[in-house]
């Protein structure tokens, strides 16, 4: 058995109060991971770009208010 079907196993036998814990805390985990990985694609630049269109494409008129 794999590692991945070993969790989904263990998952499964979860009670329902056991589950919704997991849940939140693999929610805050990826949340986390995303968090790092903004951070890590700002600080490299690779935002610069997506960034620098969003504003040209606003000052041009073609965005419009939330």
């Amino acid at each position: 058995m794999s590692k991945l079907e070993q969790i989904e196993k263990s998952v499964a036998e979860l009670s329902p109060e056991e589950l919704k814990a997991f849940a939140a805390w693999f929610e805050a985990l990826q949340a986390g991971m995303w968090d790092r990985q903004i951070e890590a694609d700002a600080k490299a630049g690779r935002l610069d770009k997506p960034a620098e269109q969003a504003l040209a494409d606003h000052r041009a008129g073609r965005t419009r208010s939330l």
